[in-house]
């Protein structure tokens, strides 16, 4: 029998990864590359990113280039929209025949869902950008949010630097006090863009604005919430109750047949979810406003969701392969309200 080999692309506005799987569902190989959003980089750009990466994988999986993939999955940022998605898929076809037979183009959301199960659950992904998708097994779609840091963004690392930022402004100019002292926060913003007075910054939010290197100054939050600052503590905060927020207005479209086991599944993606300790208060603060009648169970994926991406690539062409699901990801926090049972407590 000849070998088959399937890929998957997982493509965010900062970086993107690949997995190629044979038949057996074996990874063969891995890979990375830059941003595939085609909002940031073009349609043209982002085909040929996505046929380099391509051709990195098949080197190291000892593919020979002049193989093409059965299926390539491509669960990119930036693809929720069908005619852009089908303009993907014709320049790779016509540009690049030697990639894929196949491809399935969708929203980065969705190969998180299927990387975890594959009957549909909700993904919220905080990271460079944001984003909340529930898929239920009737195979209706429903999103919120994901339309860019201009529009949204909210609980991003994105959103969180642009509000550390903003709160230092509007507390100096007198428009809104801070709610914590502004010292800390601002000495990091002077650290991370390497400026001294408010004015210096101006040219990162605007001429020389990355949303990405903008992002970045989260990180530096994280570390001084962790160290006791009490504005990075409170920005966190916030972001857990923006989580929560996404969370409910999804909830009502849920379908029965989803949560029939007793638990709707929530794919918690992105970096941002990696200071769960300083999310939680507020996100478990305001999902106990919500009336609901199941569990949650937040789930941290354990492969790259470009796995997810291969499996949609799979399914879509009705291949046949072998897959543990259970392998994919780890729970790291339930929650049940006093209506599904009085007797269960909320764990981690």
């Amino acid at each position: 029998m000849t070998d088959m080999y399937y890929g998957g692309i997982e493509g965010g506005a900062t970086h993107s990864k690949l997995i190629i799987c044979n038949q057996n569902g074996d990874i063969i190989a891995t890979g990375s590359g830059p941003s595939t959003n085609h909002w940031m980089v073009g349609i043209p750009e982002c085909a040929k990113r996505i046929a380099k990466m391509v051709e990195a994988g098949k080197s190291e999986g000892k593919i020979p280039q002049n193989v093409k993939l059965k299926t390539l999955g491509l669960s990119l940022s930036g693809c929720e929209q069908e005619a852009s998605n089908k303009a993907i898929e014709k320049e790779l076809l016509d540009n690049y025949p030697e990639v894929s037979e196949k491809y399935v183009v969708c929203s980065d959301t969705m190969g998180s869902v299927v990387t975890a199960s594959p009957k549909g659950g909700l993904v919220l992904i905080a990271g460079t950008g944001s984003n909340a998708l529930l898929s239920n097994p009737d195979g209706k779609i429903y999103s919120c949010g994901g339309w860019g840091n201009f529009l949204a963004d909210e609980a991003s690392a994105w959103w969180i630097s642009h509000k550390a930022v903003k709160t230092v402004f509007d507390h100096v100019d007198g428009l809104n006090v801070s709610p914590y002292p502004i010292d800390t926060v601002w000495e990091l913003i002077k650290l991370h863009f390497s400026v001294s007075t408010r004015a210096d910054l101006l040219e990162y939010c605007y001429a020389k604005f990355q949303k990405s290197m903008f992002a970045g100054l989260c990180l530096r939050l994280s570390y001084s919430a962790n160290d006791g600052d009490q504005l990075s503590q409170h920005l966190f905060r916030e972001a857990g109750i923006q989580l929560a927020k996404a969370t409910l207005a999804l909830i009502p479209k849920v379908c029965p047949t989803l949560v029939k086991a007793g638990d709707l599944n929530i794919v918690c993606v992105g970096s941002v979810w990696k200071s769960w300790n300083l999310l939680k208060e507020g996100f478990l603060a305001e999902i106990g406003k919500g009336d609901f009648n199941f569990g949650l169970t937040l789930l941290r994926l354990n492969q790259s969701m470009a796995l997810g991406a291969v499996y949609l690539g799979v399914d879509a062409n009705n291949y046949n392969m072998p897959r543990d699901y259970a392998k994919n990801y780890e729970v790291f926090h339930c929650y049940h309200n006093k209506t599904v049972n009085n007797n269960n407590s909320n764990h981690d």
